[in-house]
This record gives structure tokens, C-alpha cells and sequence, in this order.
């Protein structure tokens, strides 16, 4: 990821992740936090990759749409879990529980949906990778689930705490919810005044 490169402009993030707070932060220096209320259950799709698309961008619309809003760039992101199903975040301990004994040494899909809505157009893109969780006990499940909250993070758990994760491929920023290497390119690319988006 650029050590140095700033994104100029202020931005508007559609999200109420601390996270995704934490990655936008190492390329601007100045940003707003607006999450977005839709309806998420509302939206459906025929992928993961489609779905979590398809999400980020009404999160990113429907803030872009507030008139305190018009004119600035506005980011919307969306990630899910998938292996055989779908996993978002956890209602609650059972919930969380039950999804990290699923997930209990295999390997699954992480999907993130990126929106970044400019004065004049709008980019939608997305990125995959995969992780393996390693293999734990019941109890191991139980603690972590006790000492880690669950409950904001698709699939239950965080890769950067490096607890329950035993290999990954792809990017590292993506699991954790935003894919800074794509949003980079998108961000550079437009305000550069050039119109080759990467997907």
C-alpha cells in the first residue's frame, strides 16, 4: 500500500466500521463518518460478489444523496463471508457461536463491495480473498466469542487479531474490510483526471 500518497480531498465513509475508519485514515486526512440506514435484508443477488456490490453502493448513494453531502466523495463498502452460505455478522453469542464452528478449520471466501461516488460518476468495484481457519476446540471457540466481540465483524472474527486465522491468500485489507490496493488505484485514477477503472 502507497506509504506516502494522500487522497487530497475530504471524504465522506458510509460506515460505522472502526476498521475500515482505521484503513481510509492511512491515505486521508480528512473524514467524515456517515453510515448508511438501508434495508439490508431487503437486497438480494445471485452472488456474493454481487451482493456485497450491490450493497455498498446504495449505502454510498443513499449518503451521497444528503444535501450536506452533494459534491463530496462519498465511500460505501459491504463484506461478506461465504463458504457454502452466506455470513454477515452475528445477532448474538449463539449466532456467533454457530457460525465460528462452521467455519472451524476451512477455508472460505471473504467479498468486499466498494462505492465511491464522485461529483462526476461513480465507481463500483470489488475484491476476493481466502482464508483457513485453524482448528479449535469448543472452548477455544467459546473464549474467543467471550473476549473478542463478535458482533460488527462478518463471520465473527477479525483477522488481524491473528487468533483464529491460520493462512490467507489475497488481500489482507479486504478481510478486514476495505481493499486499500483497489481503492487506491480508483481514487489515484479519477483524481488524475483518467478513466481507467480497475475491477
Amino acid at each position: 500500500m502507497a506509504k506516502t500518497w494522500k487522497f487530497c480531498d475530504g471524504i465522506v465513509l458510509a460506515s460505522a466500521s472502526p476498521r475500515r475508519l482505521e484503513l481510509l485514515s492511512r491515505i486521508c486526512d480528512d473524514i467524515d463518518i456517515e453510515p448508511a440506514d438501508i434495508d439490508e435484508s431487503a437486497v438480494t443477488a445471485t452472488s456474493p460478489r454481487a451482493l456485497v456490490r450491490e450493497l455498498s453502493r446504495r449505502k454510498a448513494l443513499a449518503v451521497a444523496a444528503r444535501e450536506e453531502n452533494r459534491g463530496r466523495v462519498v465511500i460505501g463498502a459491504d463484506t461478506v463471508v461465504y463458504l457454502d452460505k452466506l455470513y454477515g455478522k452475528p445477532r448474538d453469542r449463539a449466532d456467533a457461536l454457530r457460525m465460528l464452528g462452521e467455519l472451524n478449520g476451512r477455508t472460505h471466501f471473504v467479498f468486499t463491495g466498494v462505492t465511491v461516488v464522485f461529483p462526476s460518476k461513480t465507481v463500483t468495484f470489488s475484491a476476493r480473498s481466502v482464508v483457513t481457519f485453524r482448528d479449535m476446540s469448543e472452548d477455544e471457540i467459546a473464549h474467543y466469542a467471550d473476549t473478542h466481540h463478535p458482533y460488527d465483524k462478518a463471520g465473527g472474527y477479525a483477522v488481524q487479531e491473528g487468533v483464529v486465522v491460520r493462512a490467507y491468500r489475497g488481500s489482507l485489507t479486504n478481510i478486514v474490510g476495505l481493499p486499500m490496493e483497489k481503492l487506491i488505484k480508483v481514487l489515484k485514477e479519477v483524481q488524475n483526471g483518467t478513466d481507467r477503472i480497475v475491477d
